[in-house]
């Protein structure tokens, strides 16, 4: 298999970086001396400032829907689900740097373990939003076909017990990013490099398993429950106010928009050589930073959703906020004590 030809983004998984017959091959420093030409492709400009917007952006942002949700907010079941997205998007943004300096330097300075760790980071944070995000979505759906339950059985505690579930799976299926990954030497720099070598089947079964497990199935779950909420709300005639559903609503198709590119080329990879290696490699470093930019999106979201245009800038940034993330709850809690009535009426009809 041929070689990428001077970019090894700590976050992109593709794997051209062993030979054909499998096997990595090193090439003495002595022979190469490699220098770095990324700042004079248009290209690897361009995503190194995307990247650093994303890192900005997301670092930030995030930390301030940590900081309100967290500690400015009373604690419910929302601002739990919340919270743990943005912890989510938070550690992934943090590691962005490190991406930055590879791609920059066009060699891994940051050792073995992070050669490991760091990669590993952004699928858990893939795993973990949409897990979260299924989450809420079921969530929601139980809240308006059983009110009544929801009612009395949504705390906080066991949001927060379903949330450390909803991590420890992301935990796990984010274990084989390090097991692959390896540090090696190619064209005399030090590079952090997919080795799938252990089994010829492995790559596939790595990306189609992280295809299916992180994007298609938690899909299919996120849609199932908006078409039962969308036919329930509509048959009971309970649609005045469409503000508990924006922000999901948002947050899926931020995900949706920004995740799909990945994978799609992940998957073409698998078959590199039915394709043209530039497309490949420019569609999966393309797709890698879009993924990355969800990470930013959601605090945005977050911010932009609760009320109209002119009221978020007269308004203070707290307010913003807890605006967005109140409105689903007061919403909801309405319509379940809406619903609670109305189980009762019929009750007594009965």
């Amino acid at each position: 298999m041929d070689m990428a030809d001077d970019y090894y983004d700590t976050f992109v998984d593709y794997n051209y970086s062993y030979n054909s017959d499998g096997n990595f091959t090193p090439v003495e420093e002595a022979v190469f001396q490699h220098k770095s030409t990324c700042l004079k492709e248009t290209l690897c400009v361009l995503l190194l400032v995307i990247s650093v917007v994303i890192f900005l952006l997301g670092f930030f942002g995030n930390a301030l829907v940590i900081w309100i949700s967290g500690f400015k907010m009373k604690k419910t079941v929302n601002t739990t689900w919340y919270l743990s997205l943005a912890i989510s998007d938070f550690v992934f943004c943090t590691f962005l740097p490190i991406s930055i300096t590879n791609t920059v330097m066009e060699e891994w300075i940051f050792g073995s373990f992070m050669c490991k760790f760091a990669p590993s980071v952004m699928f858990l944070n893939m795993f973990s939003s949409i897990y979260l995000l299924v989450i809420i979505s079921v969530d929601r759906c139980v809240s308006v076909v059983f009110p009544v339950w929801a009612q009395n059985q949504r705390t906080v505690q066991k949001a927060s017990a379903v949330v450390v579930l909803a991590w420890l799976l992301a935990i796990g299926l984010s274990i084989p990013s390090a097991i692959f990954r390896d540090v090696g030497s190619h064209l005399g720099r030090t590079i952090c490099f997919n080795n799938y070598t252990l089994n010829q089947h492995s790559h596939k079964i790595v990306a189609i398993s992280r295809f299916l497990a992180g994007f298609v199935v938690p899909f299919v779950i996120i849609l199932i429950c908006y078409s039962i909420i969308f036919l329930k709300l509509r048959t009971n005639r309970m649609t005045k106010s469409s503000k508990p559903f924006k922000v999901m609503s948002a947050l899926i198709a931020a995900f949706f928009i920004c995740w799909l590119p990945y994978h799609v080329f992940v998957l073409l990879e698998l078959n590199h050589q039915n394709y043209d290696h530039s497309i490949l490699t420019t569609g999966l470093k393309v797709g890698t930073s879009m993924a990355a930019a969800n990470s930013f999106l959601n605090p945005v979201l977050y911010v932009f959703m609760g009320n109209d245009f002119k009221q978020k800038f007269k308004s203070s940034v707290l307010s913003k906020m807890e605006n967005a993330m109140a409105d689903e709850g007061r919403t909801t809690s309405r319509y379940l004590s809406r619903s609670s009535s109305m189980d009762g009426r019929a009750s007594t009809h009965i």
